[in-house]
C-alpha cells in the first residue's frame, strides 16, 4: 500500500535508513524495481538529501526512517525544510498501536515531537485510511506554501491488509490555498508602479517555489519596468545575476547597493519573501518612508513582521501574470525620469565596491577562492551549488552568480551546519550528469561527513570544496567584532587530514594552500569522475563583509577593505 501510493504520486527516489519499525515497508521495497532507495548514513542526512532533491527539481523529497531515534534524528531536517519552504514527505515507523504509550523499545511521540516542525502530520492507526493519508500528505506538502509533512505508521498497520484509495479519491479538497490574488489590490500595485520614483523589487524563495513560470514572469516584469531587483539568500537565481537590473543579494551580508536601495526606496515590492530578520535589521528603521506591497501565498506571512500598504495573498506566478496584464493594459507607464535618477544614485553606491578585499600572493583569501571557482565553473551547462552554513556560505552567495532558479541549495532560515554534503547528494541523485559542488567550511562539513559513504556507494561524483580556515569562522567573526576578541571555543585543535579522510572513504582528496596552485586544484577536482574532497586552506582570520551588525538598520554597514572615506570601525572595518 505504501509503495503503491508512492508510485501513484510519481515518486522515483526515497532517501532512508531501515530499522525494526519499518522493516515491512523495506521488504516491499526489496521486491520492486520502480522506486530507487538511497541508503544514507544518518537520518538527518536523509532529510537534507531529500531537501536537495526537492529544491533542485521542484518535486517533493521523500524520506523513510524508523521509529524513536530514527524519527528524532530527522527533526533538524524537518525544521530546516519548514523554515525554507521545502516540500518533503517523511514516512516514519512506529511501534505497534497496542504498545503506543507504554515506553516500548524505540518508541517516541513522533507526532507530538514533529508537530511544531511540519506543516501537518498524521498517526495512522487504520490501515484502510493509510493510502488516503499518504496522498493527502503529498497534497499538503506541495500546495500553498510548500513544506514538510510526516506520516507515522505503526508496525501492525504495516503488516495488515486493507483497501487502497487511489489519489483521485483521496480527501484533499479541505486544503485549498488561495492562488489568485485580489484583482483590486493588484490594480492598486500597478498604479503605485506607475508613480514610483525610487522603486525596488525585493524577491525571495517564494518565486522559485512557484515554478519556472514565476521566474520568467519576474524577469519580464523587471525588464519591462526597468526597476532594480534584489533577492534574499533563498531567492538567488530567480532573476539572473548577469541581468542588467540585478543589485545582488541583500541583508546582513548583502551588497552595499542592495541594502541602501532597500533603505532609500519609496516603493518596495516584496515578491515571495517573508521579511526575515537577516533582511530587515532593526524593524523600526527598516526602509523608512517607503510604501510597501507584499505578494505571498502564505497569509500568515503578511503583516507578521512588517506592515504593508498593499497585501496580496496568492501564488507568485498567478499574481505576477495578472500584474503584468493590468500594468500593460494601463499603458506600461513608469516615472522614467525619476527612475533614471534612482539608477544614478545606485551607480554611485556601486562605486564603493563593497566586495573589495586585499589580495595576497602567499595565502588564499576565501573571497579569491570563490572568484576562481566561479570563473572556472560559470560556463558549465548544469552547475548546481550547495553550501554548508557560515562565512563560506555568505562568500558563495556574494561571489557565485546564478542565472537560473533551482541551482542554489542552502540552509537559510534555520542555518543548519551539516546541510550541504547530504544536500549535494540529493541534487546529484536528481541530476546524475550535472556538476554538483558543495561549498563548505571544515567545521560544518564534519557534522555529516559520514555521507561520503553514501556518495561512494551510489557512485555520485559530488565535489566537496572545503574552505578551511581551521575556525568556526562566523562565530569567530562575531567574537572579534562584538565580544572583545574573546575567542571562546571557536576553533578545533584536532582537525583531520581531509585528504586522508577522503581516501579512507574511497574518494579523491586534494589539498591546496597557495594562490598560484588554486586553479590547477579546482581543475583537478572538476576533471575527476568521482567524489572529491578539495581541502582549500584559506586565510584564518578573514571577516565576511559587508555586514550589518545585529539590531542595526540597512544603512549601518561594516565594510571591509572597500574603497570609501567613511569612518573606520572595528578591526579595520569601515562603518558606513
Amino acid at each position: 500500500m505504501v509503495v503503491q501510493a508512492l508510485r501513484d504520486q510519481g515518486v522515483e527516489v526515497v532517501f532512508g535508513y531501515p530499522g525494526g519499525a519499518v522493516l515491512p515497508i523495506y521488504d516491499e521495497i526489496f521486491q520492486q524495481n520502480h522506486i530507487r532507495h538511497i541508503l544514507v548514513r544518518h537520518e538527518q542526512g536523509a532529510v537534507h538529501a531529500a531537501e536537495g532533491y526537492a529544491r533542485s527539481t521542484g518535486k517533493p523529497g521523500v524520506v523513510l526512517v524508523t521509529s524513536g531515534p530514527g524519527a528524532t534524528n530527522a527533526v533538524t531536517g524537518l525544521t530546516d525544510a519548514l523554515m525554507d519552504s521545502i516540500p518533503l514527505v517523511v514516512l516514519t515507523g512506529q511501534v505497534p498501536t497496542f504498545m503506543i504509550g507504554n515506553d516500548a523499545f524505540q518508541e517516541a511521540d513522533t507526532v507530538g515531537i514533529t508537530r511544531p516542525c511540519t506543516k501537518h502530520n498524521w498517526l495512522v492507526k487504520d490501515t484502510d485510511k493509510l493510502s488516503g493519508v499518504i496522498h493527502q500528505a503529498f497534497h499538503v506538502a506541495t500546495k500553498g506554501r510548500p513544506g514538510p509533512v510526516l506520516v507515522d505508521i505503526p508496525k501492525d498497520v504495516q503488516f495488515a491488509t486493507g483497501s487502497y484509495t487511489p489519489p483521485a479519491k483521496a480527501p484533499t479538497a479541505h486544503y485549498a490555498p488561495r492562488v489568485k490574488g485580489d484583482i483590486d489590490k493588484i490594480a492598486q500595485l500597478a498604479e503605485m508602479i506607475e508613480a514610483a520614483e525610487r522603486p525596488v523589487f525585493y524577491t525571495g524563495g517564494g518565486v522559485i517555489n512557484s515554478g519556472d513560470a514565476a521566474s520568467q514572469l519576474l524577469r519580464e516584469l523587471v525588464d519591462a519596468t526597468g526597476f532594480p531587483v534584489t533577492s534574499t539568500l533563498m531567492g538567488l537565481g530567480a532573476y539572473p545575476a548577469s541581468g542588467p537590473n540585478w543589485l545582488g543579494m541583500l541583508g546582513m551580508h548583502g551588497l552595499y547597493e542592495a541594502n541602501l536601495a532597500m533603505h532609500g526606496c519609496d516603493l518596495m515590492i516584496n515578491i515571495g519573501a517573508r521579511f526575515d530578520d537577516r533582511i530587515t535589521g532593526r524593524i523600526s528603521d527598516f526602509s523608512p518612508g517607503s510604501r510597501k506591497a507584499h505578494i505571498d501565498i502564505d497569509p500568515s506571512s503578511i503583516n507578521k513582521v512588517i506592515h504593508v500598504d498593499v497585501p496580496i495573498v496568492g501564488d507568485v506566478a498567478h499574481v505576477l501574470e495578472d500584474l503584468l496584464n493590468i500594468w500593460k493594459a494601463r499603458g506600461r507607464k513608469t516615472n522614467r525620469a525619476a527612475v533614471q535618477n534612482w539608477w544614478g544614485q545606485i551607480a554611485e553606491w556601486r562605486k564603493v565596491a563593497c566586495l573589495s578585499y586585499k589580495p595576497s600572493e602567499t595565502t588564499i583569501k576565501p573571497q579569491y577562492s570563490m572568484e576562481r571557482l566561479e570563473a572556472l565553473t560559470r560556463d558549465h551547462p548544469a552547475r548546481y551549488i550547495c553550501t554548508e552554513v557560515g562565512q563560506h556560505q555568505m562568500w558563495a552567495a556574494q561571489y557565485l552568480g546564478f542565472d537560473q532558479p533551482n541551482r542554489w541549495m542552502t540552509s537559510g532560515g534555520l542555518g543548519t551546519m551539516g546541510y550541504g554534503l547530504p544536500a549535494s547528494i540529493g541534487v546529484q541523485v536528481a541530476h546524475p550528469e550535472a556538476l554538483v559542488i558543495n561549498v563548505a567550511g571544515e567545521a560544518s562539513w564534519l557534522m555529516n561527513m559520514q555521507e561520503m559513504g553514501t556518495a561512494i556507494q551510489f557512485r555520485l561524483p559530488v565535489k566537496q570544496f572545503i574552505m578551511n580556515n581551521e575556525r568556526l569562522g562566523m562565530v569567530r567573526q562575531w567574537q572579534e567584532l562584538l565580544h572583545g576578541e574573546r575567542y571562546s571555543h571557536s576553533w578545533s585543535e584536532a582537525l583531520p587530514d581531509f585528504v586522508k579522510l577522503a581516501e579512507a572513504f574511497g574518494a579523491k582528496g586534494i589539498k591546496v594552500d597557495h594562490p598560484a596552485d588554486l586553479d590547477d586544484a579546482i581543475r583537478e577536482m572538476l576533471a575527476y569522475p568521482g567524489p572529491v574532497v578539495l581541502d582549500c586552506l584559506v586565510e584564518k582570520h578573514e571577516n565576511c563583509y559587508p555586514m550589518i551588525p545585529s539590531g542595526e538598520a540597512h544603512n549601518k554597514m561594516l565594510l571591509g577593505d572597500a574603497d570609501t572615506s567613511s569612518a573606520i570601525g572595528a578591526s579595520g572595518a569601515v562603518l558606513v
